[in-house]
C-alpha cells in the first residue's frame, strides 16, 4: 500500500510538473503569473502613493514636507498590507488544495494532477515569497512619485506637474508590459491603464481640495 501510495506521489508531481511546463510555453504559466502580479502590484502602488500625494498637497499646498511624508507613509502601510493580504491568501489556497487531496486520498480516489505534492512542497516558502514580491513590487511603483516629488525644488504646482507626468508615463509602461505578457495589443492597455489612474489622482485631488475650499 505504501509502495501505492509513493507511485501515486511521485505521478501527481510529474504530471504537475508538465503541467506548469506546458503553461510556461504557452504565455501563461507561474513565471508569467508572477511578473502580471508584479505589474499590478507596482502600478497600484504608484496610483495610489501618487493620488495620496496630490490630495494631501490639495489640502496643504505650502507644505512640501507633508506631501513628502504622506507618499512614505503610503509606501510603507501599502507594502505591508499587501505583503500581509497576499501572505494570507496563498496560505488560504494551499489549505484548501491539501485539504482537497487528503479527502480524495480518504475516499480512495486519485488525487488531481497539478493539484496537492506540488502544493505541499512549496507549503512553507511559496506563501513568504509571495508576500515579499507583492511588499517589492509595490513598493517599487511607490516610490516613483515620491522620488521625483523629493528632488523638484519649486512651487507646489511644479510638484504636481511633475508627479503625475511620472505616474501617466509609468503607468503607460506597466499597462504595455502586462499587455505584453498576455500576448496583447500594449499601446491600448497601456491608455487604459494612464486614463484610470489619472481618474483615480484627479478624484483624491478634487475631494481634498474641495474639504480645503470649504475650510475643514
Amino acid at each position: 500500500m505504501a509502495a501505492t501510495n509513493g507511485d501515486a506521489e511521485l505521478t501527481v508531481a510529474e504530471e504537475a510538473k508538465e503541467e506548469e511546463e506546458a503553461t510556461d510555453d504557452g504565455g501563461g504559466g507561474v513565471s508569467s503569473q508572477w511578473l502580471r502580479a508584479a505589474v499590478l502590484g507596482a502600478s497600484d502602488g504608484l496610483v495610489s502613493t501618487a493620488a495620496l500625494m496630490l490630495g494631501i498637497g490639495a489640502a496643504r499646498p505650502a507644505d512640501a514636507r507633508a506631501v513628502l511624508l504622506s507618499g512614505l507613509a503610503g509606501l510603507v502601510a501599502g507594502a505591508c498590507s499587501m505583503a500581509i493580504g497576499e501572505y494570507v491568501s496563498v496560505h488560504v489556497q494551499l489549505d484548501v488544495e491539501l485539504a482537497d487531496l487528503e479527502r480524495r486520498r480518504r475516499r480512495g480516489g486519485p488525487a488531481p494532477a497539478g493539484l496537492g505534492l506540488h502544493a505541499a512542497a512549496a507549503a512553507v516558502s511559496r506563501p513568504g515569497q509571495a508576500a515579499a514580491a507583492s511588499a517589492l513590487s509595490f513598493a517599487a511603483g511607490a516610490a516613483l512619485p515620491l522620488l521625483a516629488a523629493w528632488f523638484v525644488a519649486g512651487a507646489y504646482r511644479v510638484r504636481v506637474v511633475v508627479v503625475v507626468a511620472t505616474a501617466s508615463l509609468a503607468l503607460a509602461a506597466f499597462g504595455a508590459a502586462g499587455a505584453r505578457l498576455g500576448r496583447a495589443p500594449g499601446g491600448r492597455a497601456g491608455l487604459r491603464v494612464v486614463v484610470g489612474g489619472l481618474l483615480a489622482m484627479a478624484a483624491t485631488y478634487g475631494v481634498m481640495k474641495l474639504f480645503r475650499t470649504h475650510g475643514v
